[in-house]
């Protein structure tokens, strides 16, 4: 007995089912199908916010210029006063002399021409007013100032040392002989000492005036010394005496002409050297006047 298998209908060629649907399509209208709707997903969890960040600290703002000073606005002029009247009967005003070229001014005198008066200290504060050192080219005045109460201070330091050197019988008067003497003396001083022969001068005289000196008190007949200030007026007096004294005693017997004896006197009193006369003097009479204080 043979197997019976169903039997299996034709197919139906390919071509004729495609072109059925391609009719059914052309005569049904066109339509789109709407999309097929999705259904949301649960939204997910949303994450927690980040931390913020620390804000960055702020630049300090920059130093403000200060405003530039404004000048205060200038007060008004205020009007010139009148000028006064002139009394009744006074004599009319001079007008003011116009300004022409400068005046020219002159030098100070040299004294012999050579040294300048212009450099010269007195160092010593109670003798600036008795040495004069007013400039003078020529040390001689005539005696203009002679037998008048403190008119010596009026005289330039320098004819007091010529008038000084015209002592002893021989000299006296020789006003030519003492001008001569110092002019040498002073350049002796220049060329051995490099400095202003009128300052060592001056210098000396101060080194040599005394502070102090002895007079004599009678108390019932008996004489005691006392000690008593010396005035500024007698300490130049007595200095250029004694610096006089001392030249003319170291000439005596000695080969040196007087004028070497002056320039050397004039150098060691102004240094305060023992071996000059006149600064021995002085210690001998300060010192007897502190043993009679």
């Amino acid at each position: 007995m043979a197997d019976e298998t169903p039997e299996t209908p034709p197919a139906e060629p390919v071509a004729e089912k495609r072109e059925e649907r391609t009719a059914a399509a052309a005569a049904s209208p066109t339509t789109t199908p709407p999309p097929p709707q999705i259904a949301p997903a649960e939204a997910a969890p949303a994450a927690p916010p980040a931390p913020a960040a620390p804000p960055a600290p702020a630049a300090p703002p920059p130093p403000a210029t200060p405003p530039a000073p404004v000048a205060p606005a200038a007060a008004p002029a205020a009007p010139a006063p009148p000028a006064p009247e002139p009394p009744a009967g006074a004599p009319p005003a001079e007008a003011a002399a116009p300004e022409g070229p400068p005046v020219k001014k002159f030098d100070l005198p040299l004294l012999f021409g050579r040294y300048s008066f212009d450099t010269i200290t007195v160092k010593d504060p109670g003798l600036r007013r008795y040495i004069n050192i007013n400039p003078i080219a020529i040390p001689h005045t005539n005696a203009k100032h002679a037998n008048k109460p403190f008119s010596k201070q009026k005289v330039n330091i320098v004819e007091r040392l010529i008038n000084g050197m015209m002592r002893t019988e021989h000299a006296t008067g020789e006003k030519a002989r003492a001008y001569r003497m110092v002019q040498q003396a002073f350049r002796i001083i220049e060329e051995k000492t490099k400095q202003n022969p009128i300052q060592v001068l001056v210098d000396a005289v101060e080194r040599v005036s005394i502070r102090e000196e002895v007079t004599r008190l009678k108390y019932g007949g008996i004489s005691v010394p006392k000690a008593v200030d010396c005035s500024s007026y007698r300490r130049v007096n007595i200095a250029v005496s004694n610096l006089c004294q001392g030249v003319i005693k170291s000439s005596r017997g000695s080969k040196k002409r007087i004028e070497q004896c002056l320039a050397d006197e004039l150098m060691m009193a102004a240094r305060g050297d023992v071996n000059s006369y006149a600064v021995g003097k002085k210690g001998e009479i300060e010192r007897v006047a502190a043993s009679a204080r």
